[in-house]
């Protein structure tokens, strides 16, 4: 071991590597920088962007480490249920494409409180959705920074906090640059190139392992079969890790239904839509995301089988990162130290480019929606003076992830992806679903499904066996929970999506036929507009 890290690591390649990208990303977000001057060009990129441009970054700032480094390693040691991840990811896109991505960019300028204040009272609304757009990018940013911290320990070799905090701190300060300096036409470009550096990656090493068995997928899940020995057949049936006692069997629902239906509700995602010229456009950027994180998610089914068979079960569940060392042991299995130290470089390109959409994307519904909308009541003059706003609220927000990142330096970082996902489904997508298709909706139902959604979403996460009272596992001597040595949980699963989105859309419902507030007028001119583009773009234009 190097250090504590991945076998055969060298730290200089790595950070060398890694270097390399952040020069070269950092030339481009300078220059794009001196193009980025109104709020149209800051939030949207002055939709300047094709739809596939925008389909290369929505998909790189989709898919995050959890996605290359996470579901690797769980299909490595879980075989068929660790794949079930990919397939509830990408099925997400389809809902993205049919419901939303169209609707919104027809209705909306630059983040989702535009669409929900269309026809509603703008203030109390505009609260409501900055508020769940801030919570869901904080766990989500929360999760990448503190994953940073993991990559560092494994892949550069540095076990000491203070070295990992240094490097969450480098981390988060040149995702700041990135947003700061280059707006959204910065950000978009980092999230093309490491879109491109991830597939590229993700697709060389696929070929690699395939050809170690002849391009046979059939002998290639057999040697991972083999190599786990007796009992290795559970790497190729369902119900491994999710069909054992029936509370996993609905933990399995309940997640599967925050992953599909959080992601039309990502505001971070919702916003790529808006960086497009046309409705036609935004059609086109979602059908080649889907095209290119199917792919890779096809990818991850060889280099996690891939994994299995030429690094070993226990070996990888051994390694400092466990289950998220199975894509690093893989490569240096393959190419040695050159190959582990480009993937290493990509694994951390990927934290950066996924923390800088997401900073953008809570700065861009501060600025914009609780700066301008609610506190100046839409009488900003001086829309530099709104982007001076967004810049400070992504400095500020960059500091505050550092922070959380450090703290959470260690931590089971998958319940915070998975309660940015729940709370996005039950919050943000029960609200926009009703927004563009019930024309009885009001201001009420807005509020009583966002704040209701995000209320029992945040509860039944702190209560659940994913922060507390989950038994120790013999083997690391630590509880799989966030929280060790308490019990305080009450509420059986995990996510609690199978719980919180009903009620979201329950409350929504409750919310809208208990106040007599109606503005049919309001939906008919939003329906046109969502559904033909009529006045698209004059509405984006101010």
């Amino acid at each position: 071991m190097a250090q504590g890290g991945v076998e055969g690591s060298n730290p200089w390649l790595n950070m060398g590597i890694f270097g390399l990208f952040v020069v070269i990303t950092l030339v481009i977000v300078f220059r794009a920088s001196r193009s980025s001057k109104t709020a149209v060009d800051y939030y949207a990129a002055g939709h300047s962007f094709t739809g596939a441009q925008n389909g290369i970054a929505i998909s790189g700032d989709y898919l995050s480490a959890a996605s290359f480094l996470g579901i690797a390693g769980a299909i490595a040691l879980n075989g068929y249920d660790g794949f079930l991840y990919s397939i509830g990811f990408l099925v997400a896109w389809l809902i993205a494409l049919l419901l939303v991505a169209e609707l919104l960019r027809n209705t909306g300028k630059y983040t989702m409180g535009d669409v929900l204040a269309f026809r509603m009272r703008q203030r109390p609304v505009r609260a409501a959705a900055a508020t769940s757009t801030l919570v869901v990018s904080f766990f989500y940013l929360l999760a990448q920074m503190a994953g940073a911290g993991g990559l560092v320990a494994l892949l550069l070799g540095i076990e000491n906090k203070t070295g990992q905090a240094l490097v969450i701190a480098v981390v988060g300060a040149i995702m700041i640059v990135y947003v700061i300096i280059g707006g959204m036409r910065g950000t978009t470009w980092v999230q093309i190139i490491k879109a491109a550096l991830l597939i590229v990656g993700a697709g060389v090493m696929t070929l690699w392992v395939l050809g170690k068995f002849g391009f046979n997928l059939s002998s290639l899940l057999g040697n991972a079969v083999a190599k786990v020995g007796e009992g290795g057949e559970r790497l190729l049936n369902p119900g491994g890790q999710y069909g054992l006692t029936g509370t996993s069997k609905l933990d399995f629902v309940s997640l599967a239904l925050a992953l599909v239906l959080g992601t039309a509700g990502l505001p971070h995602i919702l916003m790529r839509f808006y960086t497009v010229p046309t409705a036609k456009e935004a059609r086109k950027s979602v059908v080649w995301a889907i095209w290119l994180i199917g792919i890779f998610y096809l990818f991850t089914l060889v280099l996690g089988y891939g994994a299995g068979a030429l690094v070993g079960a226990d070996t990888i569940a051994a390694a400092p990162g466990g289950q998220n060392s199975a894509a690093p042991l893989l490569a240096y299995a393959l190419g040695g130290t050159v190959l582990l130290g480009i993937i290493a470089a990509v694994a951390f390109a990927t934290i950066l480019a996924v923390v800088a959409g997401l900073t953008i994307t809570a700065s861009a519904s501060f600025a914009h929606d609780i700066y301008a909308n609610v506190i100046k009541r839409g009488t900003v003059d001086d829309k530099a003076q709104e982007v001076r706003v967004a810049r400070i609220t992504a400095l500020v927000i960059g500091a505050v992830a550092i922070l959380g990142g450090i703290v959470a330096n260690g931590q089971n970082i998958a319940f915070l992806v998975a309660l940015a996902f729940a709370v996005a489904a039950s919050a943000n997508l029960p609200t926009i679903i009703y927004s563009l298709f019930w024309k009885r909706f009001n201001t009420s139902g807005a509020l009583w499904s966002i704040y209701g959604g995000l209320t029992i979403c945040l509860v039944l996460i702190v209560f659940s066996p994913a922060v507390s009272g989950k038994p120790v596992n013999p083997k690391t001597g630590k509880s799989p929970s966030m929280l060790q040595d308490v019990d305080f949980h009450w509420f059986p699963l995990d996510n609690p999506g199978l719980v919180s989105i009903p009620a979201a859309f329950l409350l929504g419902y409750l919310g809208t036929i208990f106040s007599k507030e109606r503005n049919d007028a309001k939906y008919a001119e939003m329906e046109v507009r969502s559904l033909t583009g009529a006045h698209a773009e004059k509405a984006v234009a101010h």
